[in-house]
C-alpha cells in the first residue's frame, strides 16, 4: 500500500494504517530530531509528540501526498520550542543513537564518527537540520524550505555555507592526525 493510501485511510480514523505510517517514518524523523536536539531522550519525545499532533490533525491535511514533508514540518516546528530549552543544558551532540544500528565500526570508522559528530557541534540546530535533510534524507533545496518555513536562497546557502564549514572542520581534524 502506498504512503497516499495510507494516509487516506488514516484521515478515515484507521490507527491500524497510521502505524504503518508511523514504522514507515519514524526512524528519519528520529535521525532529524536528534540532530537538531543532540540528545536520544528529547529526540524520542520530539517524534512521540509530533505523531500525536499530526494524529489529531491528520484529518486536515489537504494533500495526502504531502504527508512526510508534512510531518516533517511539524517535527520542525517542535524541535525548534524544544532548542530553546536545551541549549542552556547541552552543549554538545550525542549521536551515539544514531549509529545503533550499523554494523561494528572498526577503530579508523569509530574515529571518523567522533571527529564527524565533533564537526557537527560546531553548526547550529538550524544548520544541522538542513544538512540532515539534504545529505541523509535527499530532501531538495525547496522542500527543505517548505519544511523549515524558509526562503529557498536562504536554505541554499545555508546548506553551502555549512557543509563548507563541516569540510574545513574534517579537513582540521584530518591534517591534524596526518601531522602526528
Amino acid at each position: 500500500m502506498t504512503i497516499t493510501q495510507l494516509v487516506t485511510q488514516a484521515q478515515a480514523g484507521s490507527r491500524a494504517a497510521f502505524g504503518e505510517l508511523y514504522e514507515s517514518l519514524a526512524g528519519d524523523l528520529y535521525r532529524m530530531a536528534l540532530y537538531t536536539l543532540g540528545s536520544g531522550p528529547d529526540a524520542e519525545d520530539a517524534v512521540a509528540d509530533t505523531f500525536a499532533e499530526a494524529w489529531k490533525g491528520i484529518k486536515n491535511l489537504r494533500e495526502p501526498e504531502a504527508f512526510r514533508s508534512w510531518m516533517f514540518r511539524i517535527l520542525s516546528a517542535r524541535c525548534k520550542r524544544q532548542v530553546a530549552q536545551i541549549v542552556t543544558r547541552k552543549k554538545e551532540i550525542d549521536l551515539d543513537s544514531y549509529y545503533e544500528t550499523a554494523e561494528e565500526a572498526v577503530p579508523e570508522t569509530a574515529t571518523r564518527r567522533a571527529e564527524l559528530s565533533e564537526a557537527l557541534g560546531t553548526l547550529s540546530p538550524e544548520e544541522r537540520q538542513i544538512v540532515l535533510l539534504s545529505v541523509l534524507e535527499g530532501y531538495t533545496m525547496r522542500e527543505i524550505a517548505g519544511i523549515l518555513s524558509l526562503p529557498q536562497g536562504t536554505v541554499s546557502s545555508k546548506l553551502s555555507r555549512s557543509l563548507k564549514k563541516l569540510r574545513n572542520q574534517l579537513q582540521d581534524t584530518t591534517g591534524k592526525e596526518g601531522a602526528k
